[in-house]
C-alpha cells in the first residue's frame, strides 16, 4: 500500500476520533474583548473578563449565551464574542484533512447557510406562531405617528438624493 493510500486512509478515521475528544468540551477563542457574567444576562454580574484572542473553552450554550472558561474564571459571555473551534489552523492535521476533504486549494472557501444561536434541534422544532406574528403587528405606526414621534424628538428629515420614493411612501 501506498504512503498516499495510508495517509488517506488514516485521515478518514480523523474526525471520527476528533469526535469524541470534542464531547468534554469544545474550543474557542475570544473574537473581542468583553466581560463574562456570573448568568447568562446582560445585566447580571461581571465575573470577570477575557482579551481579543484569548483561548476559551466552551462549557455549555444556553440561548445566544456561551458559558466558557479561561485561565482564571468561568462565565457567561454572548454567542457573538465567540469563535467556535480551534485557532491552530496551522497544524499537520488540520492540512491532512484539508486534503481529504478536498478543501486544500488556496481559498479553502466553503460556502455555507446557517443562523448563528441556533441549533439544529432548535431550527427543526421551529412552528408557525400566528399569535405572535398579530402581537408584533400590534407594534406597528402609521406614517403620521412616526412623524409626530420625530417632532417631539427634535429630529430632522435628511434627503437621501440616490434612494428614490416607492409609490405610497411619505417624503
Amino acid at each position: 500500500m501506498t504512503k498516499l493510500k495510508r495517509l488517506l486512509i488514516a485521515a478518514s478515521f480523523l474526525p471520527i476520533l476528533q469526535a469524541g475528544l470534542s464531547v468534554a468540551a469544545e474550543t474557542g477563542s475570544a473574537l473581542k474583548d468583553d466581560s463574562m457574567r456570573f448568568e447568562p444576562f446582560a445585566d447580571a454580574k461581571v465575573t470577570g473578563s477575557f482579551n481579543r484572542g484569548d483561548s476559551l473553552e466552551i462549557l455549555k450554550k444556553q440561548g445566544a449565551w456561551l458559558q466558557v472558561k479561561t485561565k482564571n474564571n468561568t462565565g457567561w459571555v454572548r454567542l457573538l464574542s465567540v469563535k467556535r473551534g480551534s485557532s491552530t489552523s496551522g497544524s499537520q492535521t488540520a492540512g491532512v484533512l484539508a486534503v481529504a476533504s478536498g478543501r486544500a486549494g488556496t481559498g479553502q472557501v466553503v460556502s455555507t447557510t446557517g443562523v448563528r444561536g441556533l441549533s439544529e434541534q432548535e431550527l427543526k422544532a421551529a412552528k408557525f406562531n400566528e399569535a405572535e406574528i398579530i402581537s408584533m403587528e400590534t407594534y406597528t405606526l402609521s406614517a403620521e405617528q412616526g412623524r409626530q414621534f420625530a417632532a417631539a424628538g427634535n429630529l430632522k428629515t435628511v434627503a437621501f438624493p440616490i434612494i428614490k420614493a416607492e409609490k405610497g411612501d411619505s417624503k
